[in-house]
């Protein structure tokens, strides 16, 4: 199965629930008029694109049909699709442009965050690369157990101490081994925790300060893992996370187990911060970089 298959697959409960809601909702209307949008609206923000978004969906779909003097209800899907499309704006692929490069993972825990740092790796060791993971989760033994299974299956390296050890000391450690093995990729996974947010904030400065000096000039991407399931919720997460990090790209996981997939479509509109990768299915290989394109084609098609 290609990319775009698994993309379509894993949209499908998206797909069904979402277009399924709006074509009932145009075939419902013979002319288009204000109570269309108002319930094109509605319909949207129970798709869980977001009021603020759906809103500034219908208004440019408003504009758009007044442009183009349409008013024949069936011809706004397509312009629907334009305009999501539009939305979305330009894909923004990971930059793994130096030797080493790091990623940085964050997430509270239960977003998938371990289990895609494992795809992740054996996705960039299937491309050749030499990737080194820092079990720099500290806080749960589980965690970094965890981690250590996933990366076994990627056959990449992972570099880890003991459970309650400083974060930053794994990712010094890290960094050393990546330059010693003239590794490509150091993929970091970090704590979780939100409820003391200084705490958290403090910690990932110190992880970025060590990055800085160990790997000087080194692309840094700072990935937040999402969890697609959890619909406006991870939104919520992702405007909380970026307070206290300088957020680079989304992961948003278990996109194949929800039909809240609309929720690319707010998090890109009202954060302004791309999607980089999503994960479509519980295998190895199920994760993909996110192309803007693709995702509508599979919802719209």
């Amino acid at each position: 199965m290609g990319l775009f298959e698994k993309l379509k697959a894993g949209l499908k409960k998206t797909k069904d629930s979402m277009m399924g809601k709006i074509e009932r909702l145009l075939h419902s209307f013979t002319k288009i008029d204000d109570e269309l949008f108002d319930e094109l609206e509605e319909t949207l923000i129970l798709c869980d694109i977001g009021v603020n978004t759906s809103v500034k969906i219908c208004d440019e779909l408003r504009d758009r049909v007044k442009q183009k003097g349409i008013t024949d209800p069936s011809l706004i899907k397509d312009m629907l699709k334009e305009v999501i499309t539009d939305m979305l704006g330009e894909d923004t692929p990971l930059d793994l442009s130096t030797t080493p490069s790091v990623v940085l993972v964050i997430g509270v825990n239960g977003a998938g965050k371990t289990t895609t740092i494992g795809k992740l790796s054996y996705q960039l060791a299937q491309e050749g690369k030499k990737v080194i993971v820092a079990a720099a989760d500290t806080f749960r033994a589980a965690a970094i157990d965890q981690l250590e299974v996933w990366t076994d299956r990627a056959g990449v390296d992972i570099v880890k101490h003991n459970a309650g050890s400083d974060p930053a000391a794994v990712v010094f450690d890290a960094l050393t081994a990546a330059k010693a093995r003239n590794a490509d990729v150091v993929i970091c996974d970090t704590a979780g925790r939100l409820h003391n947010k200084k705490n958290l904030m403090d910690e990932l400065r110190k992880i970025a300060r060590i990055v800085h000096q160990q790997a000087e000039g080194c692309s840094l991407e700072v990935l937040l893992a999402l969890d697609a399931t959890t619909g406006q919720n991870a939104v919520n997460q992702a405007r909380q996370f970026n307070e206290v990090a300088d957020i680079t790209g989304i992961i948003l996981t278990k996109l194949d187990g929800t039909a809240k997939g609309g929720i690319i479509i707010s998090i890109t509109d009202e954060l302004k911060i791309p999607v980089k990768l999503v994960t479509v299915g519980e295998k190895i290989e199920d994760i993909q970089p996110f192309v803007a394109k693709d995702f509508v084609n599979a919802l719209f098609e």
